[in-house]
């Protein structure tokens, strides 16, 4: 065996040495990388590979809301949010375009070339990957952003970043807004719906779509590539009832009255006798500043105490049971009624209204009258009674897909803090609690001949416009709400409350239109000293046909302004009636020798005829009257209160006419 010689034996130490060095170093490496496995947190540098790179989720441009007419109440819209890697050009292509770049995005932003420039070489110092450009745009501008220097490029070579986000637009403004409503979605990623976009958010949302994303400096996400892993689906559409230009009469009557009054809220809904579809629901509350705006859906949620429009649900009880008929006299007295020797029922006439019949009670609105009939006629067998509303339906919610539906409260005669008052305040719309859609809902069964129909907002869901998915049609809760008999006589008593000069609405009255209808006045906060008031008036029209029912609820309006149900919501329910009535067509019958006058011109002739313009805005009528040849004069301001042609008078050349506003 040899001898080892000096140098040989050093060389071995520095190999062993080197080799000793370089399994400790492997030794330090791996124990680095299973501590970035496993302990080190996202702040560090090194990131477990599954946070590194990941799929997040896109969320689908939801389905359209259609108003009945086909105009767009809520629509999804991409807006677009564009990043830059600046690290991505090439130095040659950076420098030789940067300056171009520049001058294209100052002309876009309104900034200064130069320090437009100055922020792009700073990105690029700082080897900064995701530069915001620009957010919020339309897809047209995203087209210009990409024609420009740099950006013009693919993603790889340009390093421009496009990313879309699905922002949610009215295109017709504050139109229903509540009840189209929102979904949102909390930090906790619990969901909050509101109105049809809540209702009905399983077929609107449509299906996320997936992008591959890494993570860059600063924890944040650069997309991978253009394309997407998944792409979103579209949701479904949804067709609504309400009519555009019946929403907007009714919000503006409200709000007109709203801001008279100086009323804290109140609401509006139209709705169709025949079907139930729901025409128009406005729902206006008042900031701070005193100006409106939909706050909440106070048709559907909110329950109150009713008032005097409650009165038609016990005449049609008393009528039913037999306790009375329309002629049946009532001894009101001097207008009061004393419970327990401190409880006390009095009529809004000083002195009472002495002995009516049972109809002129309802028409006139004597609280005492209607106590009366009900606490007399029920008060050994209250259970009656509330049976007879609950057989109505009365104590049901309606049942309204529209999410905060208020449930009825009817005291029941079993009920534990049930005593000896709740009958009689029952009687005329206290101690209760009941929606205004609610309200309606029975309303319009009665100009429904008995049919109680569920208020509908929805026509269809449909796909892209492809055949409907789910079709909505009527749906009957009740077949009939009482007997023909009873039915005939308490319509009556509402047109006569319209029609007759001893009616709470006889202000209303028109001669070319008839309601139907009952007012209604009813005290809050009535236990301390400062009393408010909810005015309201709840009918339909025309009385021959019934085309449409109306409920309008105004909460707390100026007491020094008015608040009697006839005053401050009635006006409201005319102004809505009159103007949905001219656009209404008319049927015209026409005899055979009236057809032998069209080979005469007679039609041209029969168009120029005065149009009927009360009740219509100073713009409204001033174009229904210049159609028809006429020269206009107004005299005041606001709403059509007169004109000095008689409507359907035949319209003569350069004739004048004149239109008091009031």
């Amino acid at each position: 065996m040899s001898e080892v010689t000096p140098f040989s034996k050093r060389l071995m130490q520095r190999f062993y040495l080197l080799a000793g060095f370089l399994f400790l170093f492997a030794l330090i490496l791996v124990g680095k990388l299973i501590h970035i496995q496993f302990y080190e947190n996202e702040e560090g540098l090194g990131l477990a590979p599954e946070t590194l790179v990941k799929n997040v989720v896109l969320e689908p441009s939801r389905g359209n809301i259609y108003a009945a007419d086909g105009n767009i109440l809520a629509t999804s819209i991409p807006r677009y949010e564009l990043h830059w890697d600046a690290v991505t050009p090439s130095d040659y292509l950076f420098t030789a375009q940067k300056k171009a770049l520049a001058d294209s995005i100052a002309r876009v932003v309104n900034k200064a070339p130069d320090q437009v420039l100055h922020n792009l070489e700073k990105a690029r110092r700082q080897k900064n990957r995701y530069w915001l450009v620009a957010k919020g745009l339309s897809y047209s501008e995203i087209q210009r952003y990409k024609s420009f220097p740099i950006f013009d490029q693919n993603a790889y070579r340009g390093g421009l970043i496009v990313e879309q986000e699905i922002k949610r637009e009215h295109p017709l403004g504050k139109i229903a807004e509540r009840t189209i409503g929102y979904e949102k979605k909390d930090k906790n990623g619990t969901y909050f719906r509101v109105g049809l976009e809540g209702a009905f958010s399983e077929y609107l949302r449509g299906e996320s779509g997936l992008r591959l994303k890494q993570k860059i400096a600063n924890g944040q996400w650069k997309p991978i590539s253009d394309s997407n892993e998944k792409e979103p689906t579209e949701g479904f559409d949804l067709h609504t009832t309400i009519d555009v230009n019946i929403q907007d009469i009714a919000h503006n009557a409200l709000l007109g009255q709203l801001e008279k009054f100086e009323a804290e809220h109140g609401t509006v809904v139209v709705m169709e006798v025949a079907t139930g579809a729901i025409k128009a629901i406005a729902n206006l509350g008042r900031t701070e500043e005193g100006n409106y705006f939909e706050k909440l859906n106070y048709a559907v949620g909110e329950a109150h105490e009713p008032g005097s429009t409650f009165k038609l649900m016990g005449m049609i009880a008393a009528l039913e049971d037999k306790f009375i008929d329309e002629e049946t006299l009532i001894e009101t007295g001097n207008g009061e009624l004393l419970f327990y020797g401190k409880y006390k029922v009095k009529d809004s006439k000083k002195g009472g209204y002495g002995t009516l019949t049972a109809a002129k009670a309802f028409e006139v609105s004597s609280n005492v009258g209607l106590v009366k009939i009900v606490y007399d006629n029920y008060k050994d067998n209250p259970k009656q009674f509330v049976d007879r509303l609950y057989n109505m339906g009365l104590n049901k919610p309606l049942g309204l897909p529209i999410r905060g539906e208020a449930t009825p409260k009817i005291p029941y005669p079993t009920d534990p803090n049930w005593d000896g008052l709740d009958l009689p305040w029952m009687a005329y719309g206290y101690g209760i609690s009941i929606s205004p859609l609610q309200t309606l809902a029975f309303y319009n069964a009665i100009a429904n001949d008995g049919e109680l129909v569920k208020p509908r907002f929805l026509s269809q869901i449909s796909n892209f416009g492809n055949k409907p998915t789910k079709v909505f049609s009527k749906q009957i809760l009740n077949p009939s709400i009482c007997s023909k008999e009873t039915l005939a006589k308490v319509q009556k008593m509402m047109f006569n409350v319209v029609d007759k000069k001893w009616g709470t609405a006889y202000r209303i009255k028109d001669p070319l239109l008839t309601m139907a209808g009952k007012t209604g006045t009813c005290q809050v906060d009535y236990t301390t000293d400062e009393v408010q008031y909810i005015s309201s008036f709840v009918g339909y029209y025309p009385v021959e046909k019934p085309k449409y029912s109306c409920i309008v609820v105004i909460h707390r309006p100026d007491k020094k302004k008015g608040y009697y149900g006839a005053t401050v919501a009635a006006p409201v329910f005319k102004t809505i009636a009159k103007k949905i009535f001219n656009d209404i067509p008319k049927e015209v019958i026409l005899r055979p020798s009236d057809l032998a006058l069209l080979d005469q011109e007679t039609p041209n002739k029969l168009e120029k005829v005065v149009p009927n313009v009360a009740g219509l805005s100073q713009a409204e009528a001033v174009k229904k009257l210049e159609q028809s040849g006429l020269t206009v004069q107004i005299k005041g301001d606001g709403l059509v209160k007169s004109q000095s042609l008689k409507p359907g008078t035949p319209v003569q050349k350069q004739q004048k006419i004149i239109l008091e506003l009031s």
